[in-house]
């Protein structure tokens, strides 16, 4: 039954019941990218003073928020990844100490909802480039739409523009193709040997 589970047959086909190696890979994917975030987040605060002059230009570096929303359902290809290692992402973070405390959860729910549908589109049955691109630019807008209506509604309509292109171009690099060259790289390395995404490539 075990090597059932995680034959290239029973992974390759679209199955979507989750296996205790998804499971596993998922939540460590989650908890690693916590630290991440906590760690981005005390970079994104020293670097404050040289965007003082145009803050939504700070925007740049999101896209690492986002990663694991892209990345997750990439390596295991079922539904849920996203939301699943998003969300143990921001848990992690706000425990570590986050500036942003326990909002951090929300985001993590929300924008791990938002990736989801980069992949829900298209049946949970392709995990290509378009796919990826999709996932990381639906999680930017649910990102800048929650900046802008927690931390700044009263910047002026060009800057909240601008925040949210910035935003979405940033995670759409950083998270959608930053995420799909990370999932091949592993690939090349053998590392993702127990899941279809190590098998093939798109």
């Amino acid at each position: 039954m075990a090597d059932q589970a995680v034959s290239p047959s029973s992974s390759e086909t679209g199955s979507r019941r989750w296996r205790t190696v998804d499971i596993v890979v998922t939540a460590v994917l989650g908890v690693a990218f916590g630290v991440v975030f906590w760690a981005w987040g005390l970079l994104w605060a020293a670097l404050d003073a040289p965007f003082s002059a145009f803050p939504p230009g700070q925007a740049v570096m999101y896209g690492v928020w986002l990663l694991p929303a892209v990345l997750a359902p990439l390596v295991v290809r079922k539904p849920g990844a996203a939301l699943f290692a998003e969300l143990l992402a921001g848990i992690v973070s706000a425990l570590l100490g986050s500036a942003w405390g326990t909002l951090t959860i929300v985001y993590g729910l929300l924008q791990g909802a938002a990736g989801e549908v980069g992949f829900a589109a298209f049946g949970y049955r392709r995990y290509g480039w378009p796919q990826a691109l999709l996932a990381a630019f639906g999680a930017g807008l649910m990102a800048a739409f929650l900046d802008l209506l927690n931390y700044y509604p009263d910047w002026s309509g060009g800057w909240k523009t601008a925040y949210v292109l910035l935003v979405v171009a940033s995670t759409t690099v950083i998270a959608g193709a930053g995420g799909k060259a990370l999932t091949r790289s592993l690939a090349a390395s053998g590392a993702l040997s127990a899941f279809a995404s190590g098998r093939t490539r798109v």
